[in-house]
């Protein structure tokens, strides 16, 4: 996919997962006045930023960094207190899709999103009738394979993050598999204190707001818990592991389907 216009701004939204860095590579020379930027949540792992950085030497020109000043929590206690959930999702609303508008103002924008052409799912598109979403990967065929190549082609490779969790987002995100909590606790326990602070109650309150339905980060951390929730993953793991054989295990681990629930997570914080 080319493009010869120059009236038009051209956008590529980065999340810090392995799509969108993909896209942003396969766009580089194709779109050369390419704009890239970051919703930045000020919640993100510090994986997410030293893989940015990687992806800026690689592009050779910045990653706006875009947010909301406010901050998240201005907004959790403009929603009284009631953290966000796969059924109200104003955390993507307040802190990445709105100064993603405000960034573009009222330019005329293409926007690249990393849809892939093995996907069956559809990207944030705009209601604003200056933005127009396109999708790369889906007009050209690209598929999984591809995308993982270009990523160890260009030598930026796969986050750090894909080690111990799936996607990008929030360290705190909601749609995180239990095994990725337990991740977090162990990789980064300050942060998994932190996103606990935010819990209130357990999850035998009915009035308790915790980032999971089914248990608080308190309970999720109990000793014999984490041991269920690791010999759960590591079945899982090991089976996808031996249907793939020539497949490296980040690999497999970044592509492990959702034991825990499977809700698709939202696209302008995932891709």
């Amino acid at each position: 996919m080319t493009s010869d216009s120059t009236n038009l701004r051209h956008v590529c939204g980065i999340s810090g997962g392995k799509d969108s860095a993909a896209l942003s590579i396969y766009m580089r020379d194709r779109v050369p006045n390419m704009e890239y930027f970051f919703c930045d949540t000020q919640k993100e792992l510090p994986e997410t930023y030293d893989f940015l950085a990687r992806l800026e030497g690689y592009l050779g020109k910045p990653i706006a960094r875009l947010n909301d000043e406010r901050g998240f929590d201005h907004w959790l206690k403009v929603y009284g207190g009631y953290l966000p959930s796969s059924q109200m999702r104003w955390c993507t609303r307040q802190l990445k899709i709105k100064p993603f508008e405000k960034w573009v103002g009222d330019d005329n924008v293409i926007s690249y999103v990393g849809i892939r052409a093995d996907e069956n799912r559809s990207g944030y598109v705009s209601t604003k009738p200056n933005i127009r979403a396109v999708f790369p990967f889906v007009e050209d065929g690209l598929i999984k394979e591809d995308i993982m190549r270009i990523l160890e082609e260009s030598g930026v490779g796969l986050p750090k993050y894909y080690e111990w969790r799936s996607r990008s987002g929030c360290y705190f995100c909601f749609y995180q598999r239990k095994i990725e909590w337990v991740g977090l606790r162990e990789r980064h326990p300050d942060l998994y204190e932190k996103a606990m602070s935010y819990e209130k109650g357990s999850s035998e309150d009915a009035s308790a707001f915790t980032w999971t339905q089914s248990e608080s980060l308190a309970e999720l951390a109990e000793p014999a818990r984490v041991a269920e929730i690791r010999a759960k993953h590591e079945a899982s793991a090991s089976g996808a592991a031996r249907m793939q054989a020539n497949r490296r295990l980040v690999e497999v681990f970044a592509e492990l389907g959702d034991s825990d629930g499977g809700e698709r997570p939202c696209m302008q914080c995932h891709i």
